[in-house]
């Protein structure tokens, strides 16, 4: 078994060696064959292993693979904690990056960076699962920084592409801010529980939430609100939380294949696990769990209306992923780990099936990207449109999609809650939902239905895209339709996350939600008399009416509440505000500490004025060697007196 959880993440780490370090002699069709071929093994492993977890009498394992330092006690190691949550993390992470790989065959198939583009993709699945089946803080951060660096090496995979620099660039900056939240965390965790290892740090966190800690100026704060808080600020840069969420539309630079892997099932999700997996430390501090909660709220409703703006069909993917992120963060301020966490697979499929197929419309139309230019297209493209469909019934949440079950139960367990900020998560996860719906068909519509509004050579040109690419979308629907219905059950109300996830039983929105669960169908089928269904219908119905039959009810509104489209479309100021206050004000201070501190001070006074006092000194030394023995006597004897003068002085 262990010689088996270790080949999981070394295949796709020797695949990447191999596809990278051996590119020319293997060449193109060796790089995929190698990087598939240990993906899909990682994958099948990932499987078994989840079937014995959740299917056997699996006793959760935890062991120390390599100790390669013990530092004051500190054991520094590489381990891994094999439970449900593990489990079913590895088999996500592997399908959906089995799928991208495959994918990527047709998508990448003229691009000059053809394996490395596989080597890094390969090697992204070895950092994920490395983060994912980690037992101890250090591993967890080694992959955490390993994901970030690989995502910065896939956004601007097209380094001469000048936006897709400056959006690696600022993916990595954000991502650095956050983790420094994280860097903090974890060595309060250290200081305060003196080890890293999980089992050590669960263990001894009820001892360490009743110590208060003096932060700033004075004011005490409970130790674990301090940890937990400073563990999220490094959840919210890779989870794309507000005010830390402005890098990822901007990676849509990136192939889209790479929107797919990253920033739908695996990268962005990392926050979510990293919460949940921490649960008995956040079911001890309340406030850190509200101000999770109000951040959550905050992005599913606002990041959400961003969407109903944007023409580009990746970012309006973008940012209902980022709204979606939200919704699984609302749930972790709930306490509803387990629903954050199902979400969060029912999601992977879904987003990364609604990515995939916006690339495949790409592919279509030559990599142009403006939905508006659009129209028509699921006549010639059929199946792409009918995958696009199920995913999009499944993102708004329609009952026995895999979205509904997730997403509903979201809802529920929020209204289970009393806390602060809970009216204000219940009002924002209602009203997402009609968003929700409103920018997704609006997408559908745009690009799928309608009259084209491509050029006429453009359609001569358009159709349906090859195999490697539309097995996938194919192969994504599935679980997109069926995987909800079949493990709401076992995994929210069945007990199969408990050996992982721990839920203070006093406030346990999950098992008041559960008593009233009597099964999958029956719950779908309560769906549809639900507020939620009929908020869902509403936001359809209004994007029917408007982008299938009144199109310029669109124009009419955009032109009357220009103010409000203004606000949407230029997303809300935080570019701006990065941009003129946050690096503006860094580019004003460095060149003010150039200007003083390096050219005055360093440069003038230290470098060149040493210089210059040394010139200074010996031009005035210089004239006393005037080359007249007798001045030199003189000096002698001057210097001679001075001296005994100074030693009676001494002695008396």
């Amino acid at each position: 078994m262990k010689t088996i959880l270790l080949l999981i993440p070394l295949l796709p780490l020797i695949g990447s060696a191999i596809a990278g370090l051996l590119r020319h002699p293997i060449g193109r069709s060796g790089a995929h064959t190698v990087t598939i071929l240990a993906v899909a093994s990682s994958f099948g492993l990932s499987a078994w292993v989840a079937w014995q977890v959740f299917m056997t009498d699996w006793e959760v394992l935890n062991y120390t693979v390599y100790k390669w330092a013990v530092v004051d006690g500190i054991e520094l190691e590489v381990g891994f904690l094999i439970d449900s949550l593990t489990a079913l993390m590895m088999v996500v992470v592997t399908f959906v990056s089995f799928m991208v790989h495959v994918y990527t065959i047709g998508y990448m198939k003229d691009d000059p960076g053809y394996q490395r583009f596989f080597a890094y993709i390969n090697l992204f699945t070895f950092a994920m699962l490395m983060l994912v089946m980690a037992n101890n803080f250090l591993q967890l951060f080694f992959g955490w920084e390993a994901v970030g660096l690989v995502s910065y090496l896939l956004i601007g995979f097209w380094f001469k592409k000048e936006s897709a620099v400056r959006a690696n660039l600022k993916a990595f900056l954000v991502n650095r801010g956050g983790d420094f939240g994280l860097l903090l965390g974890v060595a309060a965790v250290l200081m305060y529980m003196g080890s890293l290892d999980y089992a050590e740090v669960f263990a001894a966190a009820p001892t360490v939430a009743g110590q208060t800690m003096t932060v700033f100026g004075g004011v005490e704060w409970s130790v674990m609100t301090f940890i937990c808080i400073c563990l999220f600020i490094g959840a919210m840069g890779k989870s794309a939380q507000v005010p830390l969420h402005v890098w990822l539309p901007d990676s849509m630079e990136g192939p889209t294949p790479i929107s797919a892997l990253i920033h739908a099932a695996t990268m962005v999700t990392a926050g979510i696990f990293m919460v949940a997996r921490l649960s008995p430390m956040y079911e001890l501090s309340t406030t850190a769990l509200s101000f999770i909660l109000i951040i959550g709220a905050i992005t599913a409703l606002f990041m959400g209306l961003i969407g109903i703006v944007q023409n580009d069909i990746k970012r309006v993917v973008a940012y209902s992923t980022l709204s979606q992120l939200g919704y699984m963060t609302v749930a972790l301020g709930a306490s509803a780990y387990s629903v954050a966490i199902f979400h969060l697979m029912t999601h992977a499929f879904f987003k990364a099936l609604l990515f995939l197929a916006a690339g495949s419309v790409i592919i279509a139309m030559h990599h142009k990207q403006d939905m508006r230019e659009m129209g028509g297209l699921g006549r010639i493209m059929p199946i792409t449109a009918v995958t696009a469909w199920v995913g999009s019934l499944a993102l708004i949440g329609f009952p026995f999609f895999s979205g509904f079950f997730s997403k509903d139960i979201i809802i529920e367990s929020v209204k289970q809650i009393d806390r602060t900020g809970a009216s204000f998560a219940v009002f924002a996860v209602y009203a997402g939902v009609v968003v929700t719906a409103l920018y997704t068909f609006r997408m559908l519509y745009l690009t799928f239905h309608g009259k084209p509004r491509a050029d006429e050579e453009m359609l001569s040109h358009a159709h349906e895209s090859p195999w490697v690419v539309t097995l996938p979308l194919v192969l994504l629907a599935i679980p997109s339709l069926l995987v909800g219905y079949f493990t709401v059950e076992p995994l929210l109300f069945g007990g199969a996350l408990s050996d992982a996830i721990y839920i203070d039983p006093a406030n346990d929105p999950v098992a008041a939600v559960g008593s009233h669960f009597h099964g999958p169908a029956a719950f779908a089928l309560h769906g549809f008399v639900t507020p939620v269904f009929w908020l869902a219908m509403l936001g359809v119905g209004l994007s029917t009416w408007i982008y299938l039959f009144q199109p310029s009810v669109a124009e009419n509104v955009k032109r009357r509440f220009h103010w409000l489209w203004t606000v949407l479309d230029r997303k809300y100021g935080f570019d701006e505000f990065y941009q003129n206050i946050v690096t503006g004000g860094g580019l004003k201070l460095a060149g003010f500490l150039s200007r003083r501190g390096d050219r005055m001070i360093i440069d003038g006074w230290i470098v060149h004025g040493s210089a210059r006092l040394v010139g200074a000194v010996a031009a005035r030394v210089r004239g006393v060697q005037t080359g007249f023995l007798y001045h030199y006597a003189f000096a002698m004897i001057i210097g001679l007196v001075a001296l005994v003068f100074a030693f009676v002085l001494l002695k008396g």
